[in-house]
């Protein structure tokens, strides 16, 4: 499925960033990053634009593949890996900032990922995340998975990434006009949190 849409000639969720990651970047520890299940790289491509040293995600080979194209015509690099969430090693201590922006995968599945996330991340590290939540299913048409298992709450976040302290934790609707599969009112999560620095 992913190969196919992102093998369509054009940029399926835009080729712009996130807009709440451009809102809330200045909260973000600089550094190394990693973008989780990035798609086509609109947010790894501004992200190395802005100083991070990247490293992209997916699952689809198509995606990233794309995502170089990207990075070379804005003029930054970038690193890719083809991957798979379920096994996909984050690694310890090893990010200053990992993203994950409407990366919607089964709840149990998400809360591996996330278990992996608190620990790959490195003291002071944070973390952002924007995604759908169940509320959105009032708003079919206008983006996500259309299942309500795939979508987290606020609650959800906050006991999945237990052990990081949340510096913006929000549910609310926002206008998302990213590409032809996100571009409507949507019900949305958004979250920055940081790992403590320790003592």
């Amino acid at each position: 499925m992913w190969d196919e849409r992102y093998d369509e000639g054009r940029f399926a969720y835009g080729d712009a960033p996130n807009d709440f990651l451009v809102e809330g970047a200045d909260l973000l520890a600089p550094g190394t990053c990693l973008c989780l299940a990035e798609g086509q790289g609109r947010n790894a491509v501004w992200l190395a634009g802005q100083g991070w040293d990247v490293t992209a995600m997916d699952q689809s080979q198509v995606g990233m593949a794309r995502a170089q194209e990207l990075a070379q015509a804005r003029g930054v690099a970038i690193r890719t890996e083809v991957g798979d969430l379920t096994s996909y090693d984050l690694g310890v201590g090893r990010w200053n900032t990992i993203i994950s922006i409407f990366g919607h995968v089964p709840s149990t599945l998400r809360k591996s990922v996330h278990r992996r996330v608190v620990a790959a991340l490195a003291p002071g590290g944070t973390f952002l995340l924007e995604a759908y939540t169940p509320a959105q299913l009032d708003a079919p048409g206008t983006g996500g998975p259309g299942d309500s298992d795939m979508m987290p709450t606020e609650a959800d976040l906050h006991e999945e990434l237990a052990g990081l302290e949340f510096l913006v934790s929000r549910e609310l609707m926002r206008a998302v006009n990213e590409g032809e599969y996100h571009h409507g009112e949507s019900a949305v999560v958004q979250i920055v949190a940081r790992k403590p620095k320790g003592d």
